[in-house]
């Protein structure tokens, strides 16, 4: 798959707890978008942070969080990424989603690793 040199870059950010008809919602937006054709998902989990409520979430063991942060990322057209925002929209209850625009140097798929 090749995506062009200029995309955008989607970010949700949400809590590990959050959830959508019975699973994950990270989980959910990851194969939403993969059911609808995106280049790829990444999900991260942060150790700390907070949101709009000015809540704590971390990781220290003093403190053990079920809802530590997630950031999901997306790179792909602009096209492509429009075609998820209105599942996001009811999807995603609380949280945060931001869009920018990237400039994609390199995208490989599928391609024999060189031998050594």
């Amino acid at each position: 798959m090749k995506i062009p040199e200029s995309g955008k870059l989607l970010r949700i950010f949400i809590g590990e707890s959050d959830r959508w008809h019975h699973q994950p919602l990270y989980e959910a937006i990851v194969l939403k978008a993969r059911e609808l054709g995106l280049a790829g998902a990444t999900v991260l989990r942060g150790p700390m942070g907070f949101g709009a409520n000015s809540h704590l979430h971390t990781a220290k063991i003093l403190r053990l969080s079920v809802d530590l942060p997630m950031v999901i990322e997306i790179v792909d057209t602009e096209e492509k990424i429009n075609r998820l925002l209105p599942h996001l929209d009811v999807m995603v209850l609380e949280g945060l989603v931001t869009l920018e625009d990237v400039q994609v140097l390199k995208y490989r798929a599928n391609q024999k690793k060189p031998q050594e």
